[in-house]
């Protein structure tokens, strides 16, 4: 699967995605029917200590969705895209999250496996708009943006958002993003309910093919582990209007 197939999944409004983790089979199918099919579930390679058993967990996600997601964990700890790579290469789950310097090369490995991936590439907010920090380094939007062509990266992660606080820098990057012909976006960190409105409004004209939010600890239940999934209805309905 490559970043263009992101473009034949059932999306809302043509352009969005959401982004949740599911807890075990059971809690996918929960989230999926909650959020009317435009959500992709997800697991973090944190939660796993074997190798093997975050394989089996995307096997059996992959039961319920054609496309399952892996996230780093950790909030995005780099240090954890080998084990992600590695589920990824047992499991051929669709969508997997790397830190952007690894997301070429990850996506190389699979693909000589036989396996094509989505692979989004993690850059953080620098705090001002035209800008973001790659690695710890400030570099400009269309610099990064570049880049990412150049190395077949097709989906940019930008992280952590921290709710609005940096959405005008998101909606820039999304704005250069599709003018350079990269596909998606995927924002994290503070989105809820309460925002997510303002969020996708802001880069709803911003012309990017997909654009899709995690949203983690919102939706949560803390107890359990599980994403809720009048939470995930909720936050669907909020957008749909």
């Amino acid at each position: 699967m490559r970043g263009m197939e992101l473009k034949k999944l059932n999306k809302l409004d043509d352009f969005l995605l959401f982004n949740f983790l599911a807890k075990d089979k059971q809690n996918a199918e929960e989230i999926i029917d909650a959020g009317l099919g435009f959500v992709v579930p997800g697991i973090v390679s944190s939660e796993f200590t074997r190798i093997e058993d975050g394989i089996k967990k995307v096997a059996e996600l992959k039961e319920i969705s054609s496309v399952v997601s892996i996230g780093l964990g950790d909030n995005g700890n780099p240090a954890n895209w080998e084990k992600v790579l590695h589920i990824a290469a047992g499991a051929n789950p669709g969508h997997i999250n790397q830190p952007f310097e690894k997301s070429s090369y990850a996506r190389g490995y699979l693909k000589a496996k036989g396996i094509n991936q989505v692979v989004n590439g993690l850059v953080s907010p620098a705090g001002k708009v035209g800008y973001v920090k790659l690695s710890g380094v400030e570099i400009r939007v269309e610099d990064l943006v570049d880049l990412a062509v150049s190395m077949g990266v097709e989906s940019i992660k930008f992280m952590p958002l921290k709710g609005l606080t940096h959405l005008e820098e998101l909606v820039y990057l999304c704005k250069v993003a599709s003018e350079k012909g990269i596909v998606s976006i995927e924002p994290a960190g503070g989105i809820s309910a309460e925002n997510i409105v303002e969020i996708v409004n802001g880069v709803r004209d911003t012309g990017i093919s997909v654009f899709m939010p995690h949203i983690f600890g919102s939706t949560i239940d803390k107890e359990t582990g599980r994403t809720i999934p009048q939470e995930v209805e909720k936050i669907v309905s909020l957008v749909r209007g």
